[in-house]
């Protein structure tokens, strides 16, 4: 009796690679960490992919370089920054009330983002053109803001006469100075410490 022959063993056919679920966000969001921590040059996309759990091929299918994602980054929080920042200044009533509204909303921003700030902050120059043009145009629209903000005050009488652009840098040094120390989760709340600046800061505003 003849037997019957052993059956062909398939071989396994090959997944697909894992798919991201909102996979530039993703990338951006891991890239961030990676920046905040190695640096830029210190950061390959290999590097990224492997944080990712993904191959490099696919990190390319949304990003053709790195510089790509490094400037996204940055974009992408200035444009977050400048939108949620002046949702809360806008609700509030009064120069006062309107500049705190900024600082502390500033902070949470810088709270909930902390590796896209220490990458914006850390590495600012080294985007690549237009893209740096852009940042630097919601930068100085940011900066307009809060000068807008001040001059406001100062006109009403709540803040005594001062220099407008240099009050405005000096609040955001306070603020994007806690990039260097802060650690989330750690002591207080970046909300709490800009209040704190807040209340600092008015307090030899005042007229």
């Amino acid at each position: 009796m003849a037997t019957s022959a052993p059956p062909v063993q398939k071989r396994a056919r090959a997944g697909r690679p894992p798919t991201l679920v909102a996979p530039r966000e993703r990338i951006l969001e891991e890239a961030a960490k990676l920046f905040a921590q190695s640096g830029y040059d210190g950061s390959s996309v290999s590097d990224l992919a492997a944080a990712i759990g993904v191959s490099k091929a696919a990190i390319y299918h949304y990003y053709t370089t790195k510089q790509d994602i490094y400037d996204a980054i940055i974009l992408g929080v200035l444009n977050g920054l400048t939108q949620s920042v002046g949702q809360d200044v806008a609700a509030a009533q009064g120069a006062a009330a309107r500049l705190r509204a900024f600082m502390v909303g500033h902070a949470r921003y810088f709270e909930q983002h902390h590796a896209e700030f220490v990458t914006m902050l850390i590495g600012y120059s080294g985007m690549a053109l237009p893209e740096r043009e852009d940042a630097a145009r919601l930068r100085d629209g940011y900066e307009k803001r809060l000068r807008e903000v001040i001059a406001q005050g100062v006109q009403q009488g709540v803040f005594r006469p001062l220099d407008v652009a240099a009050t405005g840098r000096a609040v955001l040094s306070m603020l994007n100075w806690m990039v260097r120390w802060y650690k989330p989760g750690q002591g207080d709340s970046a909300e709490t410490i800009a209040d704190g600046y807040f209340d600092l800061l008015v307090g030899g505003m005042r007229a």
